[in-house]
């Protein structure tokens, strides 16, 4: 599961690294990001336009968004089969942006759940492969949402989860908007090189979705600063 993460570089920075194109005026550094918050998305691989959407996805037939708090990832192995994705994985595909994501690892019963910042080595961004919807409420609003579809977890993050966010790079994130037959577009679905990530003990705060500072993501000496 991915339940939060990380969207810190500022546009200059994010456009160069990542190669995208217009984004929004209202943009602001990100150390928290929680589901049912707005998440940077692009959907289109020619403009590159970045859009903001409602993470949770709402399937066009939800009577309500609340069904939204249970779809904020899809597990890559099932999605071309479920009610709730299969629609979108043929025709909505998206990318999240991000920069990096957290995990939590209880080490006993009793213990506390201990929450890791996974990233890139490079502190390069990257793309969560993702699936967006368009609801429309009784009373006509609509809202564009999505969700992260998840894989099996590589080497660098098993020890803290089995599960991990299916992670694209620019050159096969233009190519999962683009499309092609289905057997292509579910081998992306699969664990990101360990080897290109690293990860870190930080603080517990990050378990308050209220909260939202580079504080967050600053290796914590509480728990021993376990790094890998």
């Amino acid at each position: 599961m991915c339940g939060r993460f990380t969207l810190t570089l500022d546009p200059v920075e994010l456009r160069q690294a990542f190669g995208i194109g217009e984004m929004p005026e209202e943009w602001i550094p990100r150390f928290n990001i929680a589901p049912s918050q707005p998440v940077a998305v692009v959907t289109d691989s020619k403009t590159r336009v970045v859009d903001f959407m409602r993470w949770g996805l709402v399937p066009s037939w939800a009577k309500d968004i609340s069904i939204g708090n249970k779809l904020i990832n899809a597990r890559g192995e099932t999605v071309t089969e479920k009610p709730s994705f299969r629609n979108a994985f043929a025709r909505r595909r998206c990318l999240i942006l991000a920069d990096g994501f957290y995990e939590w690892h209880k080490e006993n019963k009793k213990g506390p759940s201990i929450p890791y910042f996974f990233h890139m080595k490079d502190r390069s961004p990257f793309a969560f492969a993702g699936l967006w919807e368009f609801w429309q409420s009784p009373e006509g609003d609509g809202l564009k949402t999505c969700t992260i579809i998840t894989t099996e977890a590589n080497e660098c993050v098993t020890p803290v989860h089995d599960r991990m966010p299916v992670i694209l790079k620019p050159d096969t994130g233009w190519k999962w908007l683009d499309g092609g037959p289905v057997e292509e577009l579910t081998k992306m679905l699969r664990p990101f090189p360990a080897e290109e990530m690293a990860a870190y003990t930080v603080s517990r705060m990050v378990n308050d979705p209220g909260k939202d500072s580079p504080a967050l993501i600053r290796p914590q000496t509480e728990w021993g600063s376990e790094v890998f």
